[in-house]
């Protein structure tokens, strides 16, 4: 039974289950927009008398009348539902018709409150597995996506079964074209996304991934670090102000021991200890990955710690250093690189990237060494710093040339 262009109704018998009395079960397959659904019925027949061409029983009889009559009242209840839902849904399927014919209510779930809900149990897991950073990463893109929305659909809130493919890519263009933000920053945002869609369809929230295509890319971005020269200028550079002494020499600090932020900032007097070398070493796990990152200390890593030994503000905390915040860090930064003439946008992280290059790798510190101290999980991500100058090129074939000096061809 054809009932619209998307909508039709099949009344078909299921001959390969005969009960004891020789009749079938009859099913109402609901097609929509080419999606079935199959709703088991409570009448049986006798397949004999079933014209599965008609969709009803044979003959005059009054049970075959009786059938017939139920069969039209659910044709017709089938519609009714799928009336009703055209009125409250936006968004149909076979399966919302089978529900509403069979009066179940099925709550459907919307993408912000799924986010919401997601973001409250993180939250709770926060010191149990879970870092702050974590927490607030989601509790950003929750919030991008939102404003999507508002901006796109001019709603607070969309329904799971509504999400098509086109809603990824549209987000992409929103977050590039709109909020002017970088490739790589948006694609660490749709992976969130699409985290959230996976929870939703094993949670069976959603019937199907609508982005499982989308594929995210990084592109190839230059790191930032400091040459050795501007590492002295910062180094000689004396602040009578005591935040831009303190900012500068913890950034100097990671610049000589290769730590984050957030695992510089968690550094205390356990984590200073004697090596089996006797050297002073710094003894931790990475907050990112859990992994080692065991960093033996340079002199001018030590001078900087002894400098602070006594600072108030370390001794009540029990920290190494007088560490601010990441946000005040990153500010202080530029104001220190103005007062230097370093025109490079320094930002705690730089500073890791300059133990990486500038103090490890161009002094020739085997790239397996430097990455055991960073706590990389993989040697390829240390690789990414690796990148060779030319003033490096040029000081290693001039030994190569002092090595070769005096020595005759080779014929």
């Amino acid at each position: 039974m054809k009932t619209s262009n998307n909508l039709s109704i099949l009344i078909w018998a299921n001959k390969s289950k005969v009960n004891g009395a020789g009749q079938v079960p009859l099913y109402a397959r609901v097609t929509y927009l080419g999606k079935r659904s199959e709703i088991s019925l409570t009448l049986k027949v006798d397949p004999k008398k079933w014209d599965a061409g008609l969709g009803f029983v044979t003959g005059t009889s009054a049970e075959a009348r009786r059938t017939n009559s139920e069969i039209v009242n659910i044709k017709a209840a089938v519609i009714q539902a799928y009336d009703d839902l055209k009125r409250v849904e936006e968004f149909i399927t076979a399966e919302k018709i089978k529900s509403q014919y069979l009066g179940e209510e099925k709550a459907q779930r919307m993408l912000i409150e799924v986010f919401d809900e997601h973001n409250g149990k993180l939250e709770e897991l926060i010191g149990k597995g879970i870092v702050k950073a974590t927490h607030t990463k989601y509790v950003t893109i929750r919030d991008k996506v939102s404003e999507f929305i508002a901006f796109k659909f001019k709603k607070t809130d969309i329904y799971l079964e509504t999400l098509s493919y086109s809603f990824i890519t549209d987000f992409e263009h929103y977050l590039k074209v709109k909020q002017h933000i970088s490739h790589n920053v948006v694609m660490s945002y749709i992976k969130r996304v699409k985290r959230i869609i996976v929870l939703s369809v094993n949670n069976r929230w959603l019937s199907h991934n609508p982005f499982a295509a989308f594929v995210c890319t990084t592109k190839k971005v230059e790191r930032t670090e400091l040459e050795a020269e501007e590492l002295l200028v910062l180094e000689n550079k004396k602040f009578n102000i005591s935040r831009l002494e303190e900012v500068k020499d913890c950034y100097l600090f990671s610049c000589y021991t290769g730590y984050a932020f957030i695992d510089a900032s968690k550094l205390g007097p356990e984590n200073v200890v004697r090596g089996k070398d006797g050297e002073s070493w710094i003894n931790t796990d990475r907050t990112k990955s859990k992994i080692e990152a065991n960093v033996p200390l340079l002199p001018k890593a030590i001078e900087i710690l002894n400098k602070y030994k006594e600072h108030p503000e370390c001794l009540s905390n029990n920290k190494l250093l007088p560490m601010k915040s990441n946000q005040k860090m990153n500010a202080y930064l530029k104001e220190i690189a103005d007062l230097c003439g370093i025109t490079k946008n320094l930002t705690t992280h730089t500073a890791r990237h300059t133990f990486a290059t500038t103090v490890t790798l161009e002094n020739d510190v085997p790239i397996e060494s430097v990455s055991k101290m960073l706590g990389h999980t993989k040697i390829t991500t240390t690789q990414l710093y690796a990148r060779v100058k030319e003033k490096k090129v040029s000081r290693d074939m001039k030994t190569l040339k002092s090595k070769l000096a005096g020595t005759p061809l080779i014929k």
